[in-house]
């Protein structure tokens, strides 16, 4: 027996030191992205619980891919591409502990704790990413096909009043005459110097209802400086974009053709305008040939761009294709949004290139060129959940969550000392360990403490009891038949384990369905409780059957038990 009794002190010492090891903060070296973009190494205190959503504020977010707009491959295929990209983009951008996984047949569940910044972050989730190269209109087909658009349009009875009144603008319809137009491009209040370049800004500023006649289209549209490029007023962009989407007007649009808007309105004058371009519908590049791309600001002309890398095999094919093209423009397209207006190819650009990004930011540069790192996204996102949980949120749930442990401990504790006395001492000893190994488990796991967590853990403490009551009450019984101290302590651990084993498998059955078919704080609360159900099979069969065996040997004369 004392030798039984050493490896048992020997076991249990490993296990208190391991857990204790496994608790210890320290300092671990993570990669950060830094002000310029670029990843440096950090040294930073590593905590031993992970907090979840629900503790320590953040964002949750359920995204659902569009199928309708799945172009390749099945739904389930585009899923997992998703959440690949999904998870480089949350790497990069830096947020500790996050959680990306899927859960079902179509939905990613996002955790991100601790974010700062819940709208930039759902927007580079969500962002599509999907880059392109493509050349604009340089034959005016669009222009050509304008007349028979105005026409069609006509003939189905749409007006510029009817689209606004559709789309909710007011304004009355200007007059497309000579004078007004070199007003929108100079601003009402032009004075005589403004007024002396008129002759030079009346080639840009004309409608092209006056070049092409009346309808209800071309006298919102100017001709802009670009091949392909043309120009609407800020507040009439909803209008034309309407009357363009309409199947008269896209039945006519010149075959091989798309239309896309620009990013940023432009300043003409006084006057905002927004431009849109015709570009040939097969791109000469796409941005799954990009292998890097870097945030910087170009000190010349102090603006935000991108510079990015291509393959090698993507080098080759946009050389040559660049080289076929000298003295074109070239629309850069993100998303179907053209990024600045088109540059000329002025010669072939092999494997590197840069996006400028006009009057945006640096760090919407960073984000940009984040996602096009980390790739496009194969359709679509849709948020079908999203919760944000402040910080100060997250401090009263531990506080309540605490407190709540303490008193359900406090009464179970004082419970089993009052009716089983000496025994009962014994148990919360084990107690004690139980809480230490527990913690340690999560600690060791890497997995996150949430509130439903605690309540896991709370509920894995009864069980533990439980496990000591079925014990305590066979002991009882085997003194009541006459048995000796010793044999009646073995008889109630032994008759007993069948019981234990038996609940506890079918809790941790039930907690393992619970964690693969859950999501966020479900996860938490089974994992929590699958490792409390471990601990209190360890403290209540080994550490409680240790200590009567110290206790025993210690007193071996002992005839009955404070039981």
């Amino acid at each position: 027996m004392v030798d039984s009794l050493k490896a048992r002190l020997i076991i249990i010492g490993l296990l208190v030191l391991g857990s204790i090891w496994s608790l210890w903060p320290r300092q671990v070296t993570i990669r950060v992205r830094g002000a310029e973009g670029r990843m440096t190494d950090t040294t930073v205190q590593r905590v031993p619980i992970k907090l979840g959503l629900d503790l320590r504020g953040g964002m949750h977010l359920g995204l659902e891919i569009d199928r309708a707009k799945v172009t390749a491959g099945t739904p389930s295929d585009a899923l997992d591409r998703a959440l690949r990209v999904i998870r480089t983009r949350i790497d990069e951008f830096g947020v500790a502990e996050p959680l990306v996984q899927k859960v079902g047949l179509d939905r990613i569940v996002v955790e991100l704790p601790g974010v700062s910044d819940p709208g930039r972050a759902k927007q580079i989730a969500l962002r599509t990413a999907f880059l392109q190269f493509q050349m604009t209109d340089k034959q005016g087909l669009f222009r050509n096909a304008l007349p028979g658009i105005d026409r069609a349009l006509t003939a189905a009875g749409v007006t510029e009043r009817s689209v606004g009144a559709a789309v909710g603008d007011t304004s009355a319809p200007r007059a497309a005459g000579p004078s007004s137009a070199v007003e929108d491009i100079l601003g009402a209040a032009a004075g005589p110097q403004a007024r002396a370049g008129a002759d030079t800004a009346q080639a840009q500023a004309d409608t092209l209802g006056n070049q092409l006649g009346q309808g209800p289209l071309s006298p919102l549209l100017f001709a802009g400086q670009l091949p392909g490029e043309y120009l609407v007023r800020e507040e009439k962009v909803a209008i034309v974009d309407r009357m363009l989407a309409r199947p008269e007007a896209q039945r006519l649009l010149p075959r091989g053709f798309v239309l896309r808007w620009g990013a940023e309105a432009m300043s003409r004058g006084a006057v905002a305008y927004r431009g849109f371009y015709i570009l040939e519908e097969r791109p000469i590049m796409t941005g799954e040939f990009l292998v890097n791309a870097q945030a910087r600001l170009d000190p010349l002309y102090n603006q935000a761009t991108v510079d990015f890398e291509l393959t090698r095999r993507g080098g080759r094919v946009f050389e040559r294709e660049t080289g076929q093209h000298v003295g074109d423009h070239m629309a850069i397209v993100l998303d179907n949004v053209v990024q600045s207006q088109p540059p000329v190819i002025r010669s072939q650009i092999a494997s590197r290139g840069q996006i400028e990004l006009g009057s945006a930011s640096l760090q919407e540069a960073q984000d940009l060129a984040l996602v096009l790192k980390a790739g496009a996204l194969p359709a679509p996102l849709q948020v079908v959940e999203e919760r944000t949980v402040g910080p100060s949120m997250g401090a009263d749930s531990i506080q309540k969550g605490i407190l709540a442990g303490i008193v359900g401990i406090t009464l179970v504790v004082l419970l089993v000392i009052v009716y089983y006395r000496f025994s009962g001492v014994l148990a919360v000893l084990a107690l004690t360990l139980y809480v230490l190994f527990t913690f340690a488990g999560l600690a060791a796991l890497g997995a996150t403490l949430t509130l439903p967590g605690i309540a896991g853990f709370a509920l894995s403490i009864t069980i533990a009891v439980d496990a000591n009551v079925l014990i305590f009450e066979r002991i009882r019984e085997e003194l009541a038949a006459g048995k000796s101290l010793r044999l009646a302590v073995d008889a109630g651990f032994k008759m007993a384990m069948n019981a234990i084993v038996d609940s506890n498998v079918s809790m941790v059955l039930t907690a393992a369905f619970l964690f693969w078919f859950g999501t966020g704080p479900v996860k938490g609360f089974a994992v929590t409780l699958i490792l409390g159900v471990l601990a209190s099979m360890i403290t209540a069969i080994f550490v409680v059957r240790t200590l009567f065996m110290v206790y025993l040997q210690r007193r071996p004369g002992l005839q009955t038990l404070s039981i």
